[in-house]
């Protein structure tokens, strides 16, 4: 017997089906230490300018990220809820795992008595009666450090603010919050933010996800699988391939040191909607020669598929991986690695899938052949194809109409696309955590701050009067909350050693030792370390934090911008950062890292095409629906505001490794049937009839695989689980009724004769 590939895989079959497992159990190992990853901070590269700054800043003046309490009742002044701060306060202040903590009881009221400064507590004693407790109200009113940044303005909020030290987990610092609200408990409504928070949410619901996702998409295809082919082995191959090639690809993970984040958790998913695509192929033409040649054996059923079908399988998989590939040319290092091992999954399922689904079938007993297939009852799959063959070869300019017709309606809607890089915005509306943030915008000055580190000599009243005019300016515009800094603090101070309407009173000083003299006046009564947030110890570097609200990436952009033009000719000013430039950098990978990969990923397709097909037409017209499909997406998403994130980023290069398959599929049958002397209208009914089916069954196996994903936790993962759907479908249609009828209008060269060997 000649030993061809197909003879090969029959000769070796039992060797082509344990060393999978093998390869699979050893890939299971590193599994054991997979970990998490939920801080967005590190989706970005370290040496990004965002990056840079912030870790500048941080090691100046510490961590940046403070865990933040609301406390909400009808009156924050009433005793409980004040002797309950207090206590929690009191707590948490003599833990090492805080460097600071600020609520009504450590924030200053810095007033003049006697004509002397004193700097006390906002809350120095609780009120015991009505009176007294309207007396404080008046007095938080007219302090500026309190009033509308640690009390509400109706005064039913108050907050509590928590700076970490150096070196604390995110789990430690909860425990030690959540024990601290324990010990002593109140009728308040608590709700809990910042960042640290947001970490261990989004590492919970990662957690969460894949626990839950996983075993549920898989369940769901083997559903599908079961009503698509009405036999077991149409359901355990592709089942076999998909877990072996999610545990490759998750496996890859720890192997490299790499760990999960909330992109990298649509791996598995991925697998389950990808990887069986090419074994559902190989499914669809055995039951289809099955039941058009009962006489033959299964080891001859097994050499006809693989003749027929390794070259396209191979082909449109490669593709596949080719744009999946497009990942790696993203700033995202998630997407570098969800591009990477996604592929790997991929390939390893499409090795699987000319090798040990073939090798399989070779061992196993011819299934009952499906009644729909010889045409003793047709299906509705097979009703719809031939509805669509009949459009396409009949009425083509119809077809094209109406598709151009729908490009042109949604693609108008990338004119309305938005980006969004918010990280809070992952969850829910409904989340707690969302509840905190927005409470913060409405009542506490925002959740995004803005630091601008100042070096000189910081006692230097020309420089001071400079960032008290930066302030002035900046606190004028109604998105900002507040704006503090040294010089802020040396105004107060001004205004509790003179009296209104004296020269001096809420001035900067005019020499450097009246400066010194204010700073020795407070460190009398208060705590010098008070200013260690906004000053260094030898007052040569300073910080001015801008406290502000930003609910999109273009107020983000126009605040950060304003900032920027205000202080940049200022010779002292060294630099700015904050969380806020990591989220605007994330939306310039996002916009960046789309276009790249976008472009990437439909070039190299093309590429590939050109070289399969060895023909420039081959090019533009297999990538004919990836282009549409892509327009037609985010168009959408512009015209139902979707916007474009770090999850619906990846979007174009998913789909497009995905939807390229469909087109090459069709091509390869199509050209099969014109070399048998069929017509045009013949080969598209004979190809939309046949291959049609397993291109159909292939999509909507991706589609099935991608639904799961409207269960996740995440607000993002569920967009982008609607979207690819989405893209899925569109592609499909272009696949079997825009190419069809493309062939029949123009008739394409690189389809009428041989140019490959068989």
């Amino acid at each position: 017997m000649k030993m061809n590939y197909e003879n090969f895989i029959i000769r070796y079959r039992w060797w082509l089906i344990i060393t999978p497992f093998i390869i699979t159990l050893l890939a299971a190992i590193p599994l054991l230490n997979t970990r998490i990853n939920p801080d967005l901070e590190k989706y970005l590269p370290d040496d990004t300018p965002a990056m840079l700054s912030k870790a500048k800043i941080d090691s100046l003046f510490g961590n940046s990220d403070p865990v933040i309490i609301i406390f909400e009742t009808d009156d924050v002044l009433n005793p409980n809820t004040l002797n309950r701060i207090k206590s929690i306060s009191k707590s948490l202040n003599r833990t090492k795992e805080f460097e600071q903590v600020i609520s009504l009881f450590d924030t200053k009221n810095i007033k003049s008595e006697y004509g002397a400064m004193i700097v006390d507590p906002v809350v120095k004693r609780i009120p015991k009666t009505s009176e007294k407790r309207e007396e404080l109200r008046e007095e938080i009113k007219h302090n500026e450090l309190a009033y509308k940044l640690v009390v509400s303005e109706d005064f039913t909020k108050t907050v509590l603010i928590l700076k970490v030290a150096p070196g604390i987990s995110d789990n430690e610092i909860i425990e030690l919050v959540d024990q601290a609200l324990d010990e002593f408990p109140g009728d308040e409504t608590v709700y809990k933010g910042g960042t640290p928070y947001l970490r261990v949410q989004v590492n919970n619901d990662i957690s969460k996800d894949m626990l839950i996702l996983m075993p549920l998409g898989l369940l769901i295809m083997i559903l599908f699988l079961i009503l698509s082919f009405r036999e077991i082995r149409g359901v355990i191959l592709p089942f076999l391939v998909v877990s072996m090639s999610i545990v490759i690809s998750l496996g890859f993970f720890p192997l490299m040191g790499w760990e999960l984040s909330i992109i990298t958790i649509l791996a598995p998913i991925m697998m389950i909607a990808i990887a069986n695509n090419y074994g559902v192929h190989f499914i669809a033409r055995y039951q289809e020669l099955n039941a058009g040649h009962p006489e033959w054996s299964m080891k001859d059923i097994t050499r006809e598929v693989l003749l027929k079908l390794k070259k396209p399988v191979i082909i449109t998989g490669l593709t596949t991986i080719a744009g999946i590939m497009g990942l790696i040319v993203h700033i995202l290092l998630p997407a570098q690695q969800l591009g990477v091992a996604a592929s790997l999954g991929i390939a390893f399922a499409l090795i699987l899938s000319v090798t040990f689904i073939p090798a399989m079938m070779a061992i196993q007993k011819k299934g009952k052949v499906l009644k729909s297939l010889t045409h003793a009852k047709s299906s509705p799959i097979d009703r719809i194809l031939s509805y669509f063959a009949n459009i396409s070869t009949t009425r083509p300019i119809i077809v094209l109409f109406v598709f151009g017709s729908f490009l042109l309606f949604s693609g108008a809607g990338i004119a309305f696309l938005h980006v969004d890089s918010n990280s809070e915005n992952f969850l829910p509306p409904s989340h707690p955590f969302r509840q905190a943030t927005a409470i913060t915008n409405e009542d506490f000055g925002g959740t995004k701050y803005l630091t601008v580190l100042f070096e000189g000599d910081m006692k230097d009243p020309e420089l001071l009067k400079r960032m008290d005019h930066y302030e002035s300016v900046l606190e004028s515009n109604p998105m900002i909350g507040s704006v503090t800094s040294i010089a802020s603090m040396i105004k107060i101070m001004s205004r509790s050693l003179n009296e209104e309407g004296e020269p001096f009173y809420d001035k900067i000083p005019g020499s450097r030792d009246a400066i010194a003299q204010y700073l020795e006046l407070y460190a009398m009564s208060g705590d010098p370390e008070d200013f260690e947030g906004l000053v260094n110890f030898d007052y040569t570097q300073a910080l001015m934090i801008v406290q502000f609200r930003a609910d999109t990436k273009n107020a983000l952009d126009d605040i950060i911008e304003e900032v920027d033009l205000l202080t940049k000719d200022d010779p002292n000013r060294s630099l700015i950062g904050g969380y806020c430039l990591v989220d605007k950098e994330l939306s310039e990978a996002v916009v960046n890292g789309q276009y790249n990969s976008l472009i990437f990923a439909i070039g190299i397709i093309a590429f590939l095409l050109i070289l399969i097909f060895k023909s420039f037409n081959s090019g533009w017209l297999g990538s004919l629906p990836l282009v549409y499909t892509v327009i037609a997406l985010f168009g959408t998403m512009g015209w139902i505001g979707i916007k474009l994130d770090i999850a619906t980023a990846m979007l174009s290069s998913i789909a497009i490794g995905i939807g390229v398959d469909y087109t090459i599929h069709f091509f390869w049958r199509y050209k099969q049937e014109l070399e048998l002397g069929k017509s045009y209208p013949e080969a598209i009914t004979t190809t939309l009839r046949t291959t049609g089916r397993g291109i159909a069954i292939n999509a909507f196996s991706v589609i099935m695989g991608f639904v799961i994903l409207f269960v996740s936790s995440f607000l993002t993962i569920k967009y982008f689980a609607f979207l690819i759907i989405f893209s899925v479908l569109l592609c499909l249609l272009c696949a079997l009724i825009l190419i069809p009828s493309l062939c029949m209008l123009i008739k394409p060269k690189f389809l009428e004769t041989n140019h490959l060997k068989k």
